[in-house]
């Protein structure tokens, strides 16, 4: 059975995540500690204690849900089971750096600092209220694609994740993405609905935040990941830290390619899809692109303890 890794991207997070992690396994407890000590604050602390408004806001939520997965997997690795026993890693969006730090090509301290400056930059591209995301479901990417394109007019609307066969995600300003929710329920679509969220991500509103991540990025170690990176906007394996570099800084900008990803990866053999870390959106995700592949839930000690038999 070939096995694939995947991480989960914001909106995963809950407070008291990792906790019972921590508590049970000395190991995942290290890595709220590598965090808090990358970052200069008690991160762990706010996520297992604080508001959930504050654990919510994009600077906190990204390297909170990272610690999250890293913490799961070194309990895994506990329990007997390591990175190499898949035969790739992907993350959607911010889970692209959780990834990374599994498979070694990140330092854990590291894609914490990144993503704190990554959280906040995205935060502070585009001001509060200007801009907006929605989800369109029930209709196929090629017509998502076409009503972000002609709601756009002359703002910016952009598909900005592709999650699975019926769940497209647009972005871009706030008029032009009530404009496409509107459309489209007019071609069909179940539902459209704008999200709860901060900041248009995902589109070209991003660019800002893709010039810091750029700046950012250029400062840091990174090595070959240990198995191959499914990247968010190639959708195929990679492992020069070179092209991971630059893609990591598309990324902020592009489409999150995540269906295709998953395709792609069962058409390389994937069977299994183990989600590690908070949430289990992913794998809902996954069952209905790739019908008759295995997923499984690591977000809790009772889940990795359950690799004992």
């Amino acid at each position: 059975m070939s096995r694939a890794f995947v991480f989960p991207g914001q909106g995963a997070q809950t407070v008291g995540m990792g906790r019972e992690l921590a508590e049970t396994y000395p190991a995942a407890r290290a890595v709220f500690e590598q965090v808090d000590d990358a970052l200069g604050e008690k991160l762990s602390a706010l996520i297992w204690e604080g508001e959930a408004a504050d654990l919510t806001l994009t600077a906190n939520a990204q390297p909170a849900l990272m610690a999250t997965s890293l913490a799961a997997l070194r309990a895994m690795e506990v329990e007997g089971v390591s990175v190499r026993d898949a035969a790739f890693v992907a993350g959607h969006s911010l889970g692209e750096y959780s990834a990374l730090a599994a498979a070694g090509a990140l330092e854990i301290s590291d894609a914490a600092r990144l993503l704190r400056i990554r959280g906040r930059a995205m935060q502070e591209a585009v001001p509060v209220g200007e801009g907006a995301m929605a989800a369109l479901l029930g209709l196929d990417f090629a017509t998502a694609e076409t009503v972000a394109e002609e709601a756009a007019e002359s703002e910016v609307c952009q598909a900005a994740n592709d999650n699975d066969p019926a769940q497209v995600v647009v972005s871009g300003h706030r008029a032009a993405v009530e404009r496409a929710v509107e459309l489209a329920k007019a071609k069909g679509a179940k539902r459209a609905v704008l999200l709860p969220v901060s900041a248009p991500f995902h589109c070209a509103l991003m660019q800002p935040a893709a010039d810091a991540m750029a700046d950012a990025l250029a400062d840091v170690a990174l090595k070959a990941p240990d198995v191959p990176l499914v990247a968010n906007v190639r959708a195929e394996a990679v492992q020069d830290p070179e092209e991971i570099r630059a893609l990591l800084v598309s990324q902020v900008t592009g489409l999150v390619r995540w269906r295709e990803s998953v395709v792609w990866m069962a058409d390389q053999g994937v069977t299994s899809f183990w989600e590690i870390g908070a949430g289990k959106a992913l794998s809902g995700m996954i069952r209905r692109i790739a019908k008759g592949t295995e997923t499984r839930n690591f977000a809790t000690a009772q889940d990795v303890a359950a690799l004992r038999d």
